[in-house]
């Protein structure tokens, strides 16, 4: 019999967004499907008397799938994106994603974990109130649509925290004399993946092939979702020993025959979504490339020409449901039709350099300029894409000018992207490649459709299996910049440290300019570009030269420092645009960017006055430090700019293997969920 204490109590602290959604149409073009009026009821058993209303609750389970903090958070410290600021702001951005934290400042981001299990708590209600209803495919559908989101937050919070308290029945049919419903302990993770693999795997058959829109989970969707969650389970995670509390060490589950069983089940989920031969990668078209159209697409909400594509992603649009996704990781504004939107995320240097000349990604995922208000004290002030340097390249995915016009500064309409079919094609061809002890045809062919897409399908594909798995690391990086998952990704595969030793050495070969980048120009050529100020706006990249020619790098070095001498200046960097194959209108304008310096040094500044920028020719929307520092280690004295390394601070300064590769709980001290929980234990080394 079921415990019915404090009914009415539990009721009403069970948070229900339900929708009521009637008779109306999916169309995320115009609407999106969960921005309708919440459904307010106290009373979760009348949602079950029929389907359409059982039908509004599970769509109801998609609200606040992706809080903030999984991508402000986040969304950097994969040794692609980073935080804007430096250690001298002291936010929790720049320390977590810098491995930076404990349990007391606090650094954490507890966000997370109370999202995921406020939504657990919803599917768990489903889940136990769907089979109570007549038998029906629309019941059975989104029965398996429950488990599959209580999955995705299990997954979540596993990555994010390591062991967590398993919770699978409703708080109000949990026992009330039973400590663990109130206090729940951390559970072994392995169980509970086991048991949220199950989940999908039976059920999966159930969701249908297609349901009008990737918003909601399907057939693909979730078969993809089960090969990610499978990889996971299958692969490396910080573990202790719950019950001594013992220090931590990465390893896999001990279970050698079930972490096989564990690839088997992924590779067969992917084969599964790839057989289907409903999904394909977005190819050249309007004259952008693959790649290009995919985001330019994604970002108008263009849904029909990706979503063939995009297996799963989240709705956002509209008041009740509109998030502050793609606020943070773009290339800055400072005003005009963007209004003031200052980026705090920035790509490190030596991923933008990593990509090869014909790879098409790298102008999408990472932006080499900002927008710029160029003040001439007239009507006809306008607005520039203004070249960066190697301190401020931005992120690209979810740039301003491409998105729809937004409701709000912080409410962006942009869907939150979870998966994409080349993430299949890539852990397909991952899962083919262990369980053959080396890459099979399907495994090659699988990455090679990701590179062809690129631009870069005539690349070497290496045939052993440990060389094979390391294109594959990089190729994530290359493909999934800022869709939060690099970061973990490492972590599972068991690469977050040796690939944050090579950034950092990296990045100090970049600074020094030498390695991999002894060659790396220093002088950068930009050529003058207004920004359009519409939204939809198709800009893509400013036009530059890098300069290797000394007698040019000479003529650029000799910046005017009055207006009397920028018509022959002028006149000279036409000619060197001329010479270097570009062509150039008695218009067109140009200007050279020491890409080692600040973009605040005095040659950089000078360089851009000498091209017309004047009030604010210095400042960026773009955090408020690192900018303006040097990446050369010549340019800032002979030391490594301290961004980079030195005085407590450089990139990664707080990385501990076996202990920081998961975030901690937020102690007493500092806030929920320890201070209300007392049985729930720290990570080891807190």
């Amino acid at each position: 019999m079921k415990n019915r204490y404090n009914k009415n109590l539990i009721k009403t602290l069970i948070i229900v967004p339900a929708i009521l959604v009637g008779s109306i149409s999916i169309n995320s073009c115009s609407n999106d499907f969960l921005d309708q009026p919440a459904y307010n009821s106290s009373n979760t058993e009348s949602v079950f008397d029929n389907i359409e209303t059982a039908d509004a609750f599970v769509q109801g389970l998609y609200r606040g799938l992706v809080p903030t903090e999984m991508f402000y958070q986040l969304g950097a410290g994969d040794t692609v994106t980073h935080s804007a600021e430096d250690g001298s702001t002291n936010n929790s951005k720049y320390n977590i994603c810098n491995y930076q934290y404990d349990a007391y400042t606090p650094n954490t981001v507890t966000g997370i974990y109370a999202a995921m299990y406020a939504i657990i708590e919803r599917a768990n209600i489903a889940i136990s109130r769907l089979p109570t209803m007549p038998a029906s495919t629309k019941r059975d559908a989104l029965l398996a649509e429950a488990k599959a989101i209580r999955a995705f937050c299990y997954h979540n919070l596993i990555r994010v925290y390591g062991d967590v308290p398993a919770i699978w029945i409703p708080l109000e049919d949990a026992d009330p004399n039973d400590q663990n419903t109130f206090y729940p302990k951390r559970s072994p993770r392995d169980g509970i993946y086991d048991r949220i693999i199950a989940d999908i795997q039976e059920s999966v058959n159930n969701l249908p092939g297609s349901n009008g829109t990737p918003e909601r989970l399907n057939k693909q969707s979730a078969n993809a979702l089960l090969a990610r969650i499978a990889l996971y389970a299958a692969g490396y995670s910080l573990r202790w020993d719950l019950n001594t509390g013992s220090a931590g060490t990465m390893s896999r589950r001990p279970d050698n025959s079930r972490v096989q069983q564990l690839y088997q089940i992924a590779d067969a989920a992917a084969a599964s979504v790839i057989n289907a031969g409903t999904n394909s990668l977005v190819q050249a078209q309007g004259g952008k490339s693959g790649f290009e159209a995919l985001w330019f697409n994604f970002d108008r909400r263009n849904f029909a020409t990706v979503n063939q594509e995009m297996l799963w992603h989240i709705a956002e649009y509209g008041p009740n449901t509109n998030s502050a996704f793609g606020v943070y990781a773009h290339p800055g504004s400072r005003g005009g039709t963007y209004g003031s939107r200052k980026a705090l995320q920035f790509i490190l240097p030596t991923y933008y350099l990593s990509f090869n000349q014909a790879d098409k990604r790298r102008d999408v995922a990472c932006t080499s300029y900002s927008i710029y208000f160029l003040r001439t004290g007239n009507a006809s002030d306008t607005w520039v894409d203004v070249g960066t340097t190697y301190s401020c390249i931005m992120p690209g995915k979810f740039r301003i000018s491409w998105c729809v016009e937004p409701q709000a500064a912080d409410a962006r309409n942009l869907n939150i992207p979870i998966i994409r079919y080349a993430d299949v094609l890539l852990m397909y061809a991952e899962t083919q490649n262990y369980l053959n002890g080396g890459p099979t045809a399907a495994a090659t062919a699988a990455l090679q459709q990701v590179r062809n897409r690129a631009g870069i399908g005539s690349l070497p594909i290496p045939s052993g299996q440990q060389a094979f798995q390391d294109a594959l690391v990089q190729e994530r990086k290359w493909e999934f910049s800022d869709e939060f998952m690099l970061r973990t990704d490492l972590i599972r595969m068991n690469r977050i440290a040796s690939e944050i030793n090579a950034t950092k050495q990296a990045m100090k070969n970049l600074s020094d300019r030498t390695g991999q980048f002894a060659s790396t120009p220093v002088y950068r050529l930009y050529k003058f570009h207004k920004n359009a100020q519409v939204y939809g706006d198709p800009f893509l990249a400013v036009t530059y030269i890098d300069l290797t020619n000394p007698t040019e790098i000479a003529a650029v070095q000799a910046v005017p420092t009055n207006s009397a001498g920028y018509a022959a200046y002028q006149t000279t960097l036409k000619s060197i645009a001329l010479a270097n194959g570009q062509t150039s209108t008695a218009e067109d304008k140009w200007y050279p960017v020491n890409m080692f310096q600040a973009y605040t040094s005095t040659f950089n500044g000078n360089a851009r006055k000498a091209v017309g920028f004047v009030e604010g020719f210095n400042a960026l929307q773009i955090g408020n430090i690192i900018y303006t520092k040097p990446t050369g280690s010549a340019e800032n004295g002979g030391t490594y700019p301290n961004w980079i390394e030195g005085g407590g601070d450089g990139l990664f300064y707080g990385f501990i293997p076996n202990k920081t590769e998961l975030l901690p709980f937020a102690a007493a001290s500092a806030g929920h969920p320890l201070v209300d929980n007392p049985n729930l234990s720290q990570l080891p080394g807190y």
